[in-house]
């Protein structure tokens, strides 16, 4: 009988710990109920804060960049660039629109043609301004705007900066008729900097990856030109 007691309490005693364990949960959650209601309150309130964020600011937000960015685009396809930039009584142009709504999608691509536009009007730095701010994404207009900013720095007569954003531009994803334009915009920026190697490999480049290019037309009379250039040196 002794031994069937033994038993017995091996048997019950962990029901035991089961019991006390619960009874300190629930008197450890009785003394802090407050303040895991609060915690629990507060995650609650971030979510919500987040969607309600989303949804009464940023969609709205979003649509009226969307909107004000129309007419800019528009007068920027005519090629008015300070109409465009700029804007009037009757709509936005694309620096205030930038400037109002830089959190946007449209607000990121006001900056891209706030950039372009400068650029077009001799604005060099005010461009390379704008087009640093705009978030690409690695999209064409990443390497679009990348090269434009070589244009700005090759305007400025910086061609080391010129070349650095080329190349840039041409490391991007490959694209047939951008890669091998850009390829031969930081051979010739390269050239203009003395570097007449790194000018020979980029046009190697348009020769073996992009030879059906307007630029591949070119590229055996420029590589022997850089090559009898390199050994006069």
């Amino acid at each position: 009988m002794a031994k069937e007691k033994k038993e017995i309490d091996l048997v019950e005693r962990p029901m035991d710990a089961v019991e006390n364990t619960l009874s300190k949960a629930e008197s450890l959650f009785q003394t802090y109920q407050k303040q895991i209601t609060y915690a629990v309150g507060g995650m609650i309130a971030v979510v919500a804060l987040a969607w309600g964020y989303q949804e009464f600011i940023v969609k709205p937000a979003e649509e009226e960049a969307q909107l004000a960015l129309y007419p800019a685009q528009d007068v920027f396809a005519q090629d008015s660039l300070n109409l465009a930039l700029n804007g009037n009584a009757e709509f936005m142009g694309f620096a205030e629109i930038a400037d109002e709504y830089g959190s946007t999608n449209a607000g990121n691509l006001a900056n891209y043609y706030a950039g372009l536009c400068h650029l077009g009007l001799g604005q060099a730095e005010e461009a390379i301004d704008y087009l640093e701010e705009f978030d690409g994404d690695g999209t064409y207009l990443d390497i679009v705007a990348t090269g434009a900013i070589g244009d700005a720095f090759a305007d400025l007569k910086q061609p080391k900066e010129a070349e650095e954003y080329y190349a840039k531009a041409a490391s991007l994803e490959a694209n047939e008729f951008l890669t091998p334009f850009f390829l031969s915009k930081a051979a010739l920026a390269a050239e203009l900097n003395s570097d007449l190697d790194a000018a020979l490999a980029y046009t190697k480049r348009i020769k073996a990856d992009f030879p059906t290019s307007a630029q591949g037309a070119n590229a055996d009379a420029l590589i022997a030109y850089y090559e009898a250039k390199l050994e006069a040196n």
